[in-house]
């Protein structure tokens, strides 16, 4: 609705006529998809949902009255009533998201009930991590068949629970391995969204589900030199962040966002982390081999993410004109020089905090430049958080602690202040 009225608003000052204005408009329809709903969607995935657990739940209630034949056929039924959902949402309801997210929800799940209660009924043995390998991969054909990203979604969650089952909780890390590839094989769909519907909600969700399932899986491939997972998480942080603001992101609003904002937050809370110096003196007391490091998974996947950063760094640097440095941007090149002086210096936590420092006053000067209050707040917070560690780790007293807070509360309100007075006058010309 904002588009027509802004539409509207172009066409009476005389800026575009009618022509341009219906090209613009089609072009914002092709991009958010077809016209649907959202709150049909909504509470069609959501019926799906309820529907799918309240059998659960009545056949749980009468499940020890049952025979083995007729607990098998109940087994199936919901799977083959999900499936003649999907059905005739392919057939009759081709064009309508809400048939299409509601039947596939419904029969993911049911595939999920089938397996578990034939596995019960038949006393078949198996672990968590093979029935959610299972259930995964049975999930998949749907995401593509019924063009569901509801189905992608869930399957996102699955891998990720399959990948920490195995690679944190399990009695053996390498099958965590396999949630790599399954990821890639949802990857084309998340591609179709970008080429297709990349102004839908559902292209936004998979913004934040994607780096966020890795962010979470990363950590399983350590095994002997865990302390180079920093190294590897740091410069997937800023992969993440630069891919934030590639072409195809960064007009998004933030909180669309996803790669952007788990980007930067993550390397500033992987910095504040290491502010301590308590890693440091563990680390410089651990004996490692050259041969060691070199050989090591930890090694390889901290390479790979560090050249995968910087290559796309470099791309985005040469076609950007003119040259800006944005808060986040070089943080994972010069933590791997700080990293390998923390290996026998004490300077590290100086050289960290100086960083960190750097970032949030970095964060406040790109806020003020563009007049956006989330983003000025977001480095003063930055700044709070440090200070809010020195507080625990430093010698000062009470009275120079009281005084650095006011300072900081001072800095809040004369920064917001000073920003809301220049933007007023910034309008003021603007309209004048």
């Amino acid at each position: 609705m904002k588009l027509r009225k802004d539409l509207t608003e172009l066409l009476t000052a005389g800026i575009i006529n009618q022509d341009t204005a219906e090209k613009i408009e089609q072009y914002y329809q092709e991009k958010a998809g077809p016209p649907q709903n959202k709150m049909v969607i909504v509470f069609g995935i959501l019926g799906s949902l309820l529907v799918g657990l309240g059998i659960v739940l009545i056949l749980a209630h009468n499940w020890d009255q049952l025979s083995r034949v007729v607990k098998t056929v109940f087994a199936f039924l919901p799977m083959l009533a999900g499936q003649a959902i999907c059905a005739y949402a392919l057939w009759k309801q081709r064009e309508s998201t809400v048939w299409r997210e509601a039947g596939s929800t419904f029969l993911v799940l049911a595939i999920g009930a089938c397996i578990a209660l034939i596995s019960q009924i038949y006393n078949i043995s198996g672990s968590l991590d093979s029935f959610l390998l299972t259930w995964a991969i049975l999930t998949l054909p749907i995401i593509y068949v019924m063009r569901s990203s509801t189905a992608s979604l869930l399957y996102i969650i699955g891998i990720t629970w399959y990948a920490c089952e195995t690679g944190y909780w399990g009695h053996d890390a390498h099958e965590s391995y396999v949630y790599w590839g399954l990821l890639l094989l949802a990857l084309p769909h998340y591609y179709f969204l970008y080429k297709r519907h990349s102004g839908s909600n559902f292209f936004t969700f998979h913004n934040w589900f994607i780096p966020l399932s890795v962010i979470i899986v990363l950590g399983t491939i350590a095994t002997d030199i865990e302390e180079m997972m920093f190294i590897a998480y740091m410069s997937f942080f800023g992969l993440l962040y630069l891919i934030g603001n590639t072409r195809i992101l960064r007009d998004q609003k933030i909180r669309n966002n996803g790669y952007l904002v788990l980007g930067s937050l993550g390397t500033v809370a992987l910095l504040l982390f290491l502010s301590f110096d308590w890693f440091w003196e563990d680390l410089r007391i651990k004996d490692f081999s050259t041969e060691q490091w070199m050989t090591s998974p930890e090694f390889i996947v901290s390479l790979l993410l560090t050249l995968a950063a910087a290559a796309l760094l470099a791309y985005e640097k040469i076609n950007e004109k003119p040259l800006t440095i944005k808060p986040a941007e070089y943080i994972f090149i010069l933590f791997i020089g700080i990293f390998l002086v923390g290996l026998s210096s004490p300077l590290v936590t100086l050289l960290i905090n100086v960083l960190t420092l750097a970032v949030g006053i970095l964060t406040i000067r790109e806020g003020a430049r563009n007049y956006h209050f989330g983003i000025l707040n977001y480095g003063l917070l930055i700044v709070t958080a440090l200070v809010i560690c020195r507080f625990f780790d430093t010698d000062l007293s009470f009275i120079l602690r009281g005084l650095l807070f006011v300072g900081v509360g001072f800095g809040f309100f004369f920064a917001n202040y000073w920003m809301s007075k220049k933007k007023r006058t910034v309008t003021v010309k603007s309209e004048g």
